[in-house]
């Protein structure tokens, strides 16, 4: 398994002497991997009082954008989606087809215990149960609601699994199915 970062031995590895001089020849497979994973564009849904801890999170104080996460306003230049709050039955078509919309590899973050299970409003017929209903997941992020420092969690936890991904080498196969990770409050 290879190291979080890249390493100056790990590039020396890569050099390849040419006549005057050399280039670096890098596997596409780890160098994408470290560039997805440090660069997540966050299309955001703040629907309800957890929009403010993710807006407190990207403020000066906790500052996602030393993350490497920038909130976009578009899903065709976002890979991440950070649901935060609860979303009505009237909503969650609008949200699937926003998702539909980003392109692969994507990621989806539920963010408070409405976006996760339907929160104090699960015995609402209005308030669906969970974006995962109609999203796949890949964070919980608990709490009601969340403080910024759980979101960030969640958001490295997501890195470490970029991490592990090998988007290049799988060549047409299947994508292998995620569990999802779960932070608690």
């Amino acid at each position: 398994m290879m190291g979080d970062r890249i390493t100056r031995e790990e590039v020396e590895s890569w050099r390849v002497p040419v006549p005057g001089g050399s280039v670096v020849v890098a596997p596409l497979d780890r160098v994408a991997q470290w560039a997805r994973r440090n660069s997540l564009w966050s299309l955001t849904f703040g629907l309800s009082c957890c929009a403010i801890e993710m807006m407190a999170a990207a403020g000066p104080r906790y500052d996602l954008d030393r993350f490497g996460t920038f909130f976009r306003a578009t899903p065709r230049q976002a890979d991440l989606m950070i649901v935060a709050g609860w979303v009505s039955v009237k909503m969650a078509p609008f949200i699937r087809r926003l998702y539909d919309q980003m392109p692969e590899p994507k990621y989806v973050i539920a963010m408070g215990g409405c976006a996760s299970a339907g929160g104090p409003y699960r015995d609402s017929i209005t308030i669906v149960k969970g974006v995962d209903r109609f999203v796949p997941v890949d964070v919980y992020v608990y709490g009601c609601p969340p403080r910024p420092e759980n979101l960030i969690h969640g958001l490295l936890l997501l890195q470490e699994r970029i991490r592990e991904e090998r988007a290049m080498s799988r060549r047409g196969q299947a994508v292998p199915r995620r569990e999802p990770i779960v932070v608690e409050g």
